[in-house]
């Protein structure tokens, strides 16, 4: 019984890295205010005190979220990657 090797071409050089790029900076223009970027990228705490700053500030607060998701999707995919998914850096 003879084992094949994948062929180099067809295997990854490195793991397959989730990106919500796109996702967390769409939510972030849209629906700033409601925080929902954050917790795509899984930042509950951060989620919780945009919701507050949105509701105490009258919705000017939705700022924040708006120019967040303008940042994520201005940053290259690996740049994001290291920063937000890797970091973990909660703002800005």
């Amino acid at each position: 019984m003879e084992t094949t090797k994948p062929e180099s071409w067809n295997t990854p050089s490195q793991p397959r890295q989730e990106n919500k790029k796109v996702l967390a900076g769409l939510m972030g223009i849209l629906f700033g205010s409601l925080g929902i970027h954050k917790f795509v990228l899984g930042y509950t705490q951060e989620g919780i005190i945009q919701i507050v700053i949105s509701i105490v500030t009258c919705g000017i607060g939705s700022i924040i979220g708006f120019i967040e998701g303008i940042i994520y999707l201005t940053k290259s995919d690996e740049e994001f990657y290291q920063t937000y998914q890797v970091g973990k850096k909660g703002w800005f």
